[in-house]
Order: structure tokens, then C-alpha cells, then sequence
């Protein structure tokens, strides 16, 4: 971790707060154990989320705890958490459980496109805006109401996948991912994504990439001009 970024955050470290320490375990046995489906670069990619886990543990990270924040689409959290208790990745949903009390809701955008405000919310669980502060990963997770259409965007740089933990999804119309699979999408690749129409869906994600682009990243929605 870059010393300056270190003095600038709090001392509580994450050895104080077991609850967290369990959390990044989960996500870690998430990356260690959810099948790359013989891709060796979703493989690699597992495994660079894995390493950087690691070392968030090892350097036993800071932590900042702003005020909690809540989004309209987060009266579906509920609904979303109950399903994922049935799901393979059920450990990792009581893991967040014991945490949701601590997380803060945002858009992410300066302008959310139209519609999108009651619809989608995500929350940063570690990476440069904490609660876990570092610039090694970011690890988050991402609420959709049912019938949510995610608009087509990109992330320059950065190693993105998502974890489907309830509910089911479908990037560009070319699958459908229900709980228990994962979602890569390597850097400038564009995607849409478009969300069940009778139940919420609760992704995990990881970005893996430079520092300086994680401590910085910006999402552009994609709009095709008309004709």
C-alpha cells in the first residue's frame, strides 16, 4: 500500500472487526473455488483477486466507517439475502449479512441515467473508499431491482467480474447466469445488463487493475446514436 495513502486513513485495522475479516475470507474461498469453466484467463483472474485478498489481509488494512446510506432499490435487499441462503454461495450471503448495517448505498454517477435511481445501488465493501481502505482491489457488491436494465458501459483498465448471488441475470443477451456463476469482463469490454423480471438480483464484484486507475475509475454509459 502507497505510504501516503496509509497515513492518510484511520488506525482502526481489520484485525479489530472479526465480522469483516470473515467477509474477506468468504469473497476469498468465492475466487478459490467457483469453477473458471477451463478459461485460463478467468482462471488468472481468480486468482489475481485471491492474491490481492491476501495481501488486504496480510497488511491487516485500515478501516473507515462513514454513516450508513441507503438507495430506493435497497427495500429489495431483504428479498435478494433471503434467496441467497438457499444458493451455493450462502456463506458469503451470512457474511454480508453481518455487515449490512455498516454499508453505504450509492449511484457511483453524477447523473444517473433516467429510471435507473429506484433500480440499482451498489456498495463498496473494500478498495480506496473503505471500509476496508486499500488500493490493491476493489471488492463491492451490486443490488438490481426486478426488471432492471443496467446500461451499456466499459471500464478503462480494469479486470472486472461479477458473482451471481440471488436472483439471475444476462450480460448482452448472450447468457444467463443464475447464483453461483461468475461474469468477467475484461478491460474496455462493453456490457449491458438486464436483471429477472419478478425477483432483485445481488451480484458481488471485483476489479483488479493499476492503482491508480482503481483509485480513480470513472464509468461512461455507452449510447448509440440514432440514425
Amino acid at each position: 500500500m502507497d505510504a501516503n495513502f496509509e497515513a492518510s486513513v484511520s488506525t482502526r485495522r481489520l484485525s479489530d472487526f472479526p465480522d469483516w475479516i470473515y467477509l474477506l475470507r468468504e469473497y476469498y474461498e468465492v475466487y478459490r473455488f467457483l469453477s473458471s469453466g477451463g478459461s485460463d484467463k478467468i482462471r488468472s483472474h481468480q486468482r489475481a483477486v485471491r492474491e490481492a485478498i491476501s495481501r488486504v489481509q496480510k497488511a491487516n488494512a485500515p478501516l473507515r466507517f462513514d454513516a450508513p446510506a441507503h438507495k430506493p432499490v435497497t427495500a429489495h435487499l431483504k428479498r435478494a439475502l433471503d434467496e441467497g441462503r438457499l444458493e451455493r454461495t450462502a456463506t458469503l450471503i451470512r457474511a454480508i449479512e453481518s455487515v449490512q448495517d455498516q454499508l453505504i448505498w450509492q449511484y457511483g454517477y453524477e447523473k444517473v441515467p433516467k429510471g435507473l435511481e429506484r433500480n440499482y445501488a451498489y456498495a463498496e465493501l473494500c478498495g480506496p473508499n473503505g471500509p476496508v481502505l486499500t488500493d490493491e482491489v476493489i471488492l463491492g457488491l451490486v443490488l438490481f431491482a426486478p426488471n432492471c436494465t443496467y446500461p451499456a458501459h466499459a471500464h478503462a483498465g480494469i479486470y472486472e467480474s461479477y458473482v451471481c448471488l440471488s436472483g439471475a441475470v444476462s450480460e448482452n443477451h448472450q447468457g444467463v447466469y443464475a447464483p453461483g456463476s461468475m461474469i468477467y469482463n475484461p478491460p474496455e469490454h462493453t456490457h449491458r445488463i438486464t436483471v429477472s423480471k419478478t425477483e432483485p438480483a445481488l451480484l458481488a464484484y471485483a476489479w483488479i487493475g493499476p492503482n491508480e486507475l482503481l483509485a480513480n475509475q470513472k464509468m461512461v454509459f455507452s449510447r448509440k446514436r440514432s440514425k
